[in-house]
């Protein structure tokens, strides 16, 4: 306690010090009429109340303490005068106290108001509140409000470009037919249909904006522009979530209803909700041809995958096989390789697992001993599925192990089945893993199945549909499989056979639907014979008719389709197309019944009618005596959208729509389903159209989150698109996860994942500030980390925009009227013919960028145009200029501006459609007959634009280097309203006669008051500041009478001394023992990069205390 009593004098001690340092220093202040110090006065008040201690008695203990000095040190007392003038002092002390005291209450009443009235008020959002039909056009006559809000610039455009048929390909066309006889171009490319149980998230966005970019240039370029839009019936996803939906609301299943009333249930939940997410692509500006939307299920695309199926299968290139399939036991069905996630584990876990109160382990290895028939010996297995041992029907050593060739030819017993089985002899096996010895599963192991074929081993099926065990060893019968993984566990034990468990990294196959752990099950399934297909997709790209970009994705296709396995086609549900198969049954005694896995006792039809004929013919009977049971299975997903691109036009049919855009010209996704959906359209389009369908794939990067994580919602960080476009708090996001599928502990980890992220909710950002981030953000390669926020800095973008239109509309005036053609006068400026240059510039990188697919070129020389050239530059420029009195000028600035604004508007429109429109409609016109809309003018080329002049570009870049250094120094001194003066010293006349023409622009640009030129030998001014711009000019910047030079001295000096300090501390540290080996190179390295630019500094510093010092 004592100690504890003595910290806190000791510290009361030094606040009591530290403030009597405090109030002398400004009775010194005031005493000598610094009043500039008031300031400092004030935070010594402010620290005096932190520290608990009232002005008067902080300067009582002051004057005390002054007291006890004089009379230590033997000063002679102070007189009564003195006395007197020090309580004058102390008066007006406390009179500026009381004066601050009360100044302080009433702004921070001020404040308090302005507070409430923010909360009260909120922030204003600015809306279009103009009553405008859908399908109208928006009135742009009214004016412009202050700022750039989302809400307002993407109001009621979207109806209007439906309303005026600007995404149909016939648009402003008689005759496609005719208009191609004449030469017309065709682009075509359909939509990656996105499933109808969906919505939108960010890799949607990401799709949508990349492709509508391209669809929307494409449009402008006056081609025959079809963008085709789609929805897939996600089979499994569909079926699971009408499931649920009918358990949740009538406790139904959909085996009590039946499979047609069933299906009829889905159609009516199709119907009802199925169109959401075309909203959401509406919201994103997609300009697809909605009036050729299909749907997977429709009749004519139904009628495609019957026709496809019948051919394949009359072929022999379908055909029915008895093999191992992904199964979901949770689902009862079949899936494909990418509904199954893997999920690697770096050892022993436990994982939940649908159907089980508790969790399993999974990431071991355990191994176990097979006697060795009519021996004492035994070989040791080791499986991480110690359950499946209950279907073992071998164990395979290699044949050349020395260890086992004594007993090649004998067999094991197992020992829950009391029969031997052999011991046999394969390659497969790596005789360095473990014991060298493995035991085989043909039915419930991929690499067993094919060492079970090799041997002609029998296949015993342990696991059923549901997950069970089968009576294949009755004491396990019925269990479920993990608690049987349990039970045959102990069994070993018991029988003294278990040897070890151990941690095993592996990889677990998930079901994406169900989250059920996949078995691999042997079923009758249909199959695509891939091969030939598969060898001539390869072909295409080495030959070059189908170009796949970026190319880096070639090698992962060739290896994908020379490696390819045959396609299992067959899913076990009920939603879906059903595969048009039906197995025969013949009433004649002298035929043989058939096997459900026998091929021959299946036919294919278009109808039963067909089927029936066919079967009729194979056998040699009548048709009466044919009966016929369709298969209940129905085709993947993936079937019915491998056919997309043909199947939308109507193929069989030799449409009209299927003569224009067959083949297509673009396909355009994520490199993700490259094989599951790219290259089986390409194989699908060459066997059943002869042709391919489409010229190029673009494959864009996958979105992950801003911390390189994949998008997960256990994570939170699954981002709904509209929540970027309109904004969403905290809270909203945590409402979000309560209504989704997550467990109770995935929803507070997703949780703390957003408040991690966004911790203040998503701002506004508007649609156009998001797709113009996404298309940015695609020069990251396989990946992009997409930070949310950073599509603000976009919105900001869109503002200047819209500020610099408005100006540009102010400085125009009512009344202008462009020039019907873009052309010089002749009286344009150095500035104006830069600015020119510029646009040329951008106009020729966006030419070259769109057909090479160069977003980040496109996006950056746009952003550039805009931020740093037009508003930066040029409108600062010509502000000076539209003030004034030379009315060439004026009409030639006026000119300018104007031919920068609409051609940027037009370079940007496929980027950000509204807000392009929503200014370009606010713009005057060159002539009565330009198209209605920005969106179907003609885009610029830069054959119209033939003002680039590379050494005027060059010229102006030295021009900017001296307004940097200038405006660095102002910064640098805090000259925010003052304009000094600028002494330039060009040691080349060369220089001087480059920078003289741009003088009046360096003062407007650089807000100074004048600019001198210095020939090489002449001196500039005392107490200028120095830049450097190159190695021929130097920027010196008037500071004396702006500046306090003792002041900045004082501070450069402190400065100086932090950085001496520095420099002493590195030189220091190289000098320890044995630094150059000891110490790693990188930070070795990183120690010498600091201790050169400490000393430059230095050096800079010193310099500038010198030259501070000369002219005071």
């Amino acid at each position: 306690m004592l100690h504890g009593i003595a910290r806190n004098l000791t510290r009361h001690l030094k606040q009591s010090a530290l403030l009597s340092q405090q109030i002398c220093s400004e009775y010194r202040a005031i005493s000598s009429h610094k009043f500039h110090s008031v300031g400092k006065l004030e935070k010594s008040y402010k620290g005096m109340e932190t520290g608990n201690n009232t002005p008067s008695a902080a300067s009582a203990a002051v004057v005390a303490g002054a007291g006890d000095a004089n009379a230590t040190t033997g000063d002679p007392p102070k007189t009564a005068a003195q006395l007197k003038k020090e309580a004058k002092k102390q008066a007006k002390l406390d009179k500026f106290k009381q004066k601050q005291e009360k100044q302080a209450k009433e702004q921070g009443n001020q404040n308090e108001k302005k507070k409430d009235k923010k909360k009260k008020e909120g922030k204003a959002v600015i809306v279009y509140d103009i009553q405008t039909p859908s399908g109208d056009k928006k009135d742009t006559k009214c004016a412009m409000p202050d700022s750039y809000s989302p809400r307002y610039v993407e109001a009621a455009w979207y109806p209007w470009w439906e309303n005026m048929q600007f995404f149909k390909p016939e648009y402003n066309r008689s005759s496609l037919k005719d208009d191609l006889a004449k030469g017309a171009k065709v682009f075509m490319m359909c939509i990656p249909p996105p499933n109808v149980t969906g919505s939108l998230h960010l890799g949607h966005a990401l799709t949508s904006s990349v492709q509508d970019a391209l669809a929307r240039w494409h449009r402008m370029k006056g081609k025959i522009t079809l963008w085709n839009p789609g929805c897939d019936h996600a089979g499994i996803a569909t079926q699971v979530v009408v499931e649920k939906k009918l358990m949740r609301e009538r406790q139904l299943t959909r085996h009590d209803l039946g499979r047609e009333k069933f299906v009829e249930e889905v159609w009516k939940w199709k119907n009802e909700k199925g169109d959401r997410i075309y909203e959401q692509l509406k919201a994103m500006g997609s300009s697809y041809d909605w009036d050729r939307a299909c749907f997977t299920m429709d009749d004519k695309l139904s009628r495609a995958v019957k026709e496809s199926f019948v051919r394949l299968h009359d072929e022999g290139v379908i055909y029915r096989s008895n093999r191992l399939v992904n199964w979901s036991c949770r689902l009862n069905s079949a899936i494909s390789d990418i509904e199954v996630d893997k999920r690697e584990l770096p050892g022993r876990t436990f994982l939940p697992v649908p159907g089980y109160d508790k969790k399993v382990e999974f990431g071991v290895l355990v191994s176990f001993a097979y006697p060795v028939e009519d021996s004492d010996e035994e070989i040791v297995v080791a499986t991480t599925r110690v359950e499946t041992m209950l279907g073992d029907t071998a164990v395979a050593v290699h044949p050349k192990d020395d260890r086992y060739k004594h007993l090649h030819g004998k067999n094991v017993i197992h020992p829950f089945r009391n029969e031997p089985i052999p011991i046999v002899c394969d390659e497969f096996v790596d005789m360095e893993f473990g014991t060298g010895a493995v035991k085989i599963t043909p039915a419930h192991d991929h690499n067993d199945y094919d060492v079970g074929k090799r041997h002609n081993l029998p296949f015993l099926t342990m696991i059923d549909d549901n997950g069970n065990i089968t009576d294949v060893a009755p004491q396990f019968a019925k269990m479920k499989r993990f608690d049987a993984r349990v039970a045959v566990l102990n069994a070993l034990k018991e029988k003294g056979l278990y040897r070890e468990t151990k941690d095993n990294p592996m990889v677990v196959p998930i079901c994406s639907r169900s989250k059920d752990i996949v078995e691999p099950l042997i079923k009758p399934q249909w199959y695509v014979d891939c091969t030939d297909m598969a060898r001539k997709a390869v072909e295409a790209v080495e030959k070059g008719d189908l170009k796949i970009i970026p190319d880096m994705h070639i090698k992962t296709w060739n290896a994908w389709l020379n490696n390819i396995r045959d396609w299992c086609i067959s899913r076990q549900l009920w939603w879906g197309h059903r595969i048009p198969a039906y197995f025969v049954t013949i009433d004649d005694p002298s035929i043989p019944a058939g096997e459900d896995t026998d091929g021959k006792y299946w036919v294919s039809g278009r109808d039963e009618e067909e089927a029936r004929k066919k079967a009729a013919e194979r056998f040699g009977v009548p048709s009466e005596k044919i009966q016929l049971r369709q298969d209940e299975d129905v085709l993947d997903t993936w079937y019915s959208s491998a056919l997309f691109p043909f199947s939308i036009f109507g193929w069989p049919d030799q449409t009209d729509d299927f003569q224009v855009f067959y083949p297509g010209t673009l396909l355009e996704t994520g490199h993700d389903i490259l094989f599951f959906w790219v290259a089986r359209m390409v194989m699908f389009g060459q066997k059943l159209c002869g042709k391919l369908p489409f010229r190029e794939v673009y494959l864009h990067a996958m979105v992950r989150d801003a911390h390189g994580r994949k998008m997960s919602k256990s994570l939170g960080n699954v981002i709904d698109p509209l929540d970027v476009i309109q904004g969403i708090s905290l809270e909203g996001l945590h409402d979000q996860l309560v209504g989704s599928n997550l467990d109770p502990k995935e929803i507070d980890k997703a949780k703390r994942g957003q408040k991690d992220d966004y911790p203040n909710g998503i701002p506004e950002c508007g649609t156009d500030a998001l797709r113009f981030a996404l298309c940015a953000y695609t020069s990251q390669g396989r990946d992009i980390n997409l930070d949310v926020l950073r599509v603000q800095g976009y919105r900001h973008f869109c503002n200047k925009l819209w500020n610099a239109t408005k100006f540009a509309l102010m400085s125009l005036g009512e009344n202008y009227k462009p020039a019907a053609q873009i052309q010089l006068t002749g009286s344009e400026s150095l500035v104006d013919k830069w600015m020119l240059s510029r646009l040329s510039s951008a106009v020729q990188t966006c030419e070259t960028g769109w057909p090479e697919y160069d977003f980040p070129a496109i996006t950056t020389s746009i952003y550039n145009l805009w931020l740093y050239e037009l508003c930066d530059v040029y409108v600062e420029y010509m502000k000076p200029v539209i003030q004034g009195s030379d009315e060439e000028a004026k009409a030639t600035v006026r000119n300018v501006l104007y031919t920068c604004l609409d051609t940027g508007l037009k370079l940007i429109s496929p980027l950000m459609p509204f807000v392009s429109e929503e200014l370009w409609q606010r713009l005057p016109r060159r002539s009565e007959n330009e198209p209605p809309s920005i969106c179907v003018t003609e885009y610029p080329e830069a054959k119209n634009f033939a003002f680039r002049d590379e050494q005027l570009e060059q010229d102006f870049e030295f021009v900017q280097n001296v307004i940097k250094q200038i405006r660095v120094i102002r910064a640098e001194y805090q000259l925010t309203k003052q304009k000094p003066e600028v002494y330039l010293r060009c040691s080349s006349a060369a220089v001087a006669t480059l920078l003289e023409p741009y003088s009046t622009t360096m003062q407007t640009l650089a807000s100074t008051s004048t600019i001198h030129f210095l020939q090489h030998e002449e001196q500039p001014p005392l107490g200028c500041a120095i830049a450097t711009v190159s190695d021929k000019c130097e920027v010196h910047l008037l500071l004396k009478g702006m500046i306090d030079m003792a002041k900045e001295v004082t501070k450069l000096e402190q400065k100086v001394e932090k950085l001496v300090a520095q420099q002493t501390k590195l030189q220091n540290a190289a000098k320890i023992e044995d630094y150059e080996t000891k110490v790693p190179e990188n930070i070795r390295q990183a120690n010498a990069e600091k201790l050169s630019q400490t000393e430059n500094e230095i050096v800079k510093l010193t310099a500038a205390i010198s030259m501070l010092k000369a002219a005071e």
